[in-house]
């Protein structure tokens, strides 16, 4: 399948498959809070009719395939082989304009349909890509089964503080609603990660599964005000934020709220993320990818 025929694919569906909703829905376009920075006053535009989208606050936009490699940090040849996948799981799918269009009042394109204890060859196969040790993974995360547009499919889940999900497998990265994560404990010290992976990837190279510290996952930056209150209550903060713009601002504002802050990115200053660091320091033969995580 050829780009042009990749950015056919409507924004607002796919959108919507993260559980992202317009704040405010015009009929042919939508404005929406920015996916991939902190965006209080909804500044990121899609046009249904011309299926492009501009986020005026970075001053970025483009077709699909730009929102992707933007919102997954990943090329153009990674991004179209992760919508080709997912194009091709939904049957429904028509090149049409305005097909398939989201339903204007429901609250997340995701439906759950059953969560387990983490068992998936799949889905255990992509945390071990990811350098993700699988004893620590079993205890904080489940197996969930979900539905989008009567499709169903499989993917690591995170629970957060709004009882929803952050979903993740290897073709898909999304959430039943936009909430932090806090594990709370009788702890004068707090970590503080920006998503769930990286968390992982820290028990991971710390070797404990539940180390002696409360711990906020953000699930996302956006998630910060929620969270902020919770983090300054500690006595000491150790953030592990992304080393991008959005993940720099974050921890700025947090050293503005917090009395003690220590900012440990600067220990894998030269890569993204943690997740990236420890991969890095472990490489992985990454496995065969199959067809994907439909059932």
């Amino acid at each position: 399948m050829d780009a042009k025929a990749i950015n056919k694919f409507p924004i607002r569906d796919y959108l919507a498959a993260w559980g992202i909703r317009p704040a405010k829905d015009r009929g042919y376009y939508g404005l929406y809070h920015s996916p991939f920075r902190e965006d209080s006053t909804p500044s990121m535009k899609v046009d249904y009719d011309k299926n492009l989208w501009i986020d005026y606050g970075a001053g970025e936009g483009g077709t699909l395939i730009d929102l992707v490699m933007r919102m997954d940090r990943c090329d153009a040849g990674e991004a179209m082989r992760r919508l080709e996948q997912m194009i091709s799981e939904t049957s429904s799918f028509s090149f049409h304009r305005n097909s398939n269009p989201v339903p204007p009042h429901r609250e997340s394109a995701i439906t759950i349909e059953e969560v387990r204890p983490l068992e998936n060859p799949a889905l255990l196969a992509y945390l071990t890509e990811r350098g993700i040790d699988l004893a620590a993974v079993r205890v904080h995360c489940s197996e969930v089964h979900y539905c989008v547009v009567d499709k169903s499919y499989f993917a690591v889940g995170f629970r957060n503080d709004a009882g929803g999900w952050e979903l993740r497998n290897r073709y898909f990265k999304g959430c039943t609603s936009k909430a932090p994560t806090t594990r709370r404990g009788d702890y004068p010290t707090c970590l503080v990660f920006e998503g769930f992976m990286d968390y992982l990837s820290y028990l991971t190279l710390k070797r404990d599964q539940n180390p002696p510290h409360n711990v906020v996952g953000l699930n996302s930056v956006t998630n910060l005000t929620k969270a902020a209150p919770f983090i300054a209550s500690h006595e000491r903060v150790y953030t592990y934020l992304d080393n991008d713009e959005a993940g720099r601002k974050a921890t700025a504002k947090l050293k503005e709220a917090c009395r003690n802050l220590s900012d440990q990115s600067v220990h894998y200053r030269l890569h993204n993320d943690l997740n990236d660091y420890l991969r890095s320091r472990h490489p992985v033969k990454e496995h065969r990818r199959s067809r994907g995580c439909k059932l």
